[in-house]
């Protein structure tokens, strides 16, 4: 399956190097082709100047959080066409997790699950299947949404958690499939906030949130849920040598979960606003965001925007770092004009720019 990494231990993809895998499992004896540039996933540290205290766990125990979450939470089968250099085809399949987003049968799950999907099918807590459709799905946040015509009976929704409102050390629990084996429970803390992680089309996914709950091949996709058994974050990535637990897991923001997910049910896409450039935090004194690459025919290079410089505010607000520029921009949607405000050589400009949509 495209963009999952495998269950072989003698993948030098895997082994070789110190990165972060996506998610996802074979069945039988399939295998997994590899993530993003060299199969590598960047996860990148931030600091953060108000990071949030540990918190005292007053929540559901572990066992009560499955009872509540578990009939939610299912497995995904995808079958993919594959062809050899000689010209022969054939069929693989790879395995994720979701969970049920509404009552009208939309599932929730990672979009490197089921991109290259040539059919998918969905299994419930009481073992039956149902065929899915791809309503759409999101590269950019690695999100996406099913659908399937299943019985009510089956049918139990998640509720979302405020993702804003976690904090380091609360009590999380995953449920999903590694290596096939379905309703899986492992429990953890929040290990990390504010984490930044690659999309599939290498894009950064902000506000991720790092938990050492045991994540492994075939967690892909399914929740993360708090001490109420609501989701906060959808179970994305891990950084591990060895390419299994190292207690080192990434999950999607349920507040990015809420929107991107809206989004995908009532258009089938979701469309992200564009800048163009690259970006790092600036070393000045009070910060702000050091532009590093203005990509051509974009809206940062139609308003003059260039390699060096510093962006402190947009729309007035005060940027003191490239994540919160991001944010700013994320806010946005395509069309949308904004004011941004530089420093070039010691003196401040002010531009109007026209924010584009994000190409996929």
């Amino acid at each position: 399956m495209q963009n999952v990494i495998g269950r072989k231990p003698t993948l030098s993809l895997v082994t070789a190097v110190v990165a972060g895998a996506l998610i996802g499992v074979g069945v039988g004896a399939a295998t997994y082709a590899a993530f993003s540039s060299g199969g590598k996933t960047v996860v990148r540290q931030v600091t953060v100047a108000n990071s949030q205290p540990v918190a005292s766990s007053t929540g559901l125990t572990v066992h009560s959080i499955y009872e509540r979450a578990h009939k939610g939470v299912v497995e995904i089968t995808v079958s993919e066409r594959t062809s050899t250099p000689f010209g022969q085809t054939g069929k693989a399949q790879a395995q994720g997790s979701g969970f049920v987003y509404d009552s009208a049968g939309h599932i929730v799950t990672d979009q490197h699950v089921v991109a290259g999907a040539q059919s998918v099918k969905v299994m419930f807590w009481n073992g039956k299947s149902y065929d899915a459709t791809v309503v759409g799905s999101d590269a950019s946040t690695d999100l996406a949404v099913l659908k399937v015509d299943a019985p009510a009976s089956v049918l139990s929704p998640l509720s979302l958690g405020d993702s804003s409102r976690v904090q380091v050390g609360d009590g999380v629990v995953a449920i999903g499939s590694p290596f096939g084996l379905e309703q899986t429970v492992t429990a953890g803390i929040v290990s990390a906030l504010h984490r930044e992680i690659n999309s599939p089309n290498g894009f950064t996914i902000d506000n991720s949130i790092q938990t050492d709950a045991a994540i492994n091949h075939g967690n892909s996709g399914g929740p993360l849920l708090n001490g109420d058994g609501r989701v906060i974050g959808v179970t994305a990535q891990i950084e591990s040598d060895s390419g299994g637990n190292d207690g080192v897991g990434f999950a999607i923001p349920s507040n990015t979960v809420k929107s991107i997910v809206t989004q995908l049910i009532n258009g089938g896409q979701a469309k992200h606003a564009f800048l163009g450039i690259g970006l790092q935090d600036s070393s000045r004194a009070g910060g702000g965001a050091e532009v590093t690459e203005v990509r051509s025919n974009t809206p940062a290079d139609k308003a003059g925007l260039q390699v060096g410089d510093v962006i402190t505010t947009v729309d007035g607000k005060k940027i003191s770092s490239a994540d919160e520029l991001r944010s700013a921009i994320n806010a946005h949607a395509p069309g949308d004009r904004v004011s941004i405000t530089y420093l070039r050589g010691g003196a401040s400009h002010t531009v109007q720019v026209t924010l584009a949509e994000r190409p996929s």
